[in-house]
């Protein structure tokens, strides 16, 4: 976020042409995609989008791999109704538009969806997974919320949150070496302080060569020399997730 151009990088990367093996519903206040793992679970994971909205293709991708997995998987609109950024936007506008959509500023919407998940799903066990945007809003729901248990932070905006690192659950941190936005001496800082101040489990990962969005916004057939670190980042995702939950 340092290009003040363009001060949000998650217009790089490509659209996925996908759309979704789950379906839209209303969640209160809240619209929201929901995609259910082929067999019964209690295990479910919040997927928070990044700044182009609950809409995206490639983030209800993310949610239907999760599903596959064997999670309720949901993706709200965490902009609650709010027009998600668009690619043709000014980015001399962008901080104005980000002022209304705080990721530190989700706690009522996330609790009407634990709630939903609870209540009408019967998840018992639920984490939270979230992409730029939605990885600084990770971070802060790892800093304060009980009822999630774990969360996945790929490429959160560190700035938002610094120095806050008393984790309450165990958080893994997913970040690109070539990250335009994230400067690794951001990712060193968060490592020094959460090794000062964290009780709980979490990992920072750096992959090599990538570049911010990688695990989301890239698409294997178009980044063949990516492809390795996508997966990994993905599994690796996967498999904390099943560690936790």
């Amino acid at each position: 976020m340092a290009n003040e151009s363009r001060p949000c990088p998650c217009a790089i990367g490509d659209r996925f042409d996908y759309g979704g093996r789950g379906q839209e519903v209303q969640v209160e206040h809240i619209k929201a995609y929901v995609c259910k793992a082929p067999a019964s679970t209690d295990k479910a994971v919040v997927v928070i989008h990044d700044i182009f909205g609950w809409q995206l293709p490639n983030t209800r991708y993310m949610a239907d791999m999760l599903a596959a997995n064997g999670y309720i998987a949901i993706c709200p609109d965490f902009f609650v109704g709010q027009e998600a950024w668009k690619p043709s936007n000014d980015w001399a506008s962008f901080d104005d538009w980000l002022k209304t959509r705080n990721a530190g500023k989700i706690d009522k919407e996330v609790d009407v969806i634990v709630k939903y998940l609870s209540e009408q799903c019967g998840a018992k066990k639920i984490g939270v997974i979230g992409f730029c945007w939605g990885g600084a809003a990770v971070q802060h729901l790892m800093l304060k919320n009980p009822h999630l248990k774990t969360g996945v932070s790929l490429y959160g905006v560190i700035r938002f949150f610094e120095g806050r690192s008393n984790l309450l659950h165990p958080t893994f941190f997913i970040f690109a070496e070539k990250d335009d936005y994230i400067p690794l001496e951001q990712v060193t800082l968060l490592e020094q302080k959460l090794k000062q101040n964290c009780k709980v489990d979490y990992e920072v990962k750096i992959y090599p060569g990538q570049t911010h969005g990688f695990v989301h916004r890239k698409r294997e057939d178009i980044n063949p020399q990516d492809k390795p670190y996508i997966e990994e980042g993905r599994k690796d995702m996967i498999n904390w997730l099943n560690k936790y939950l």
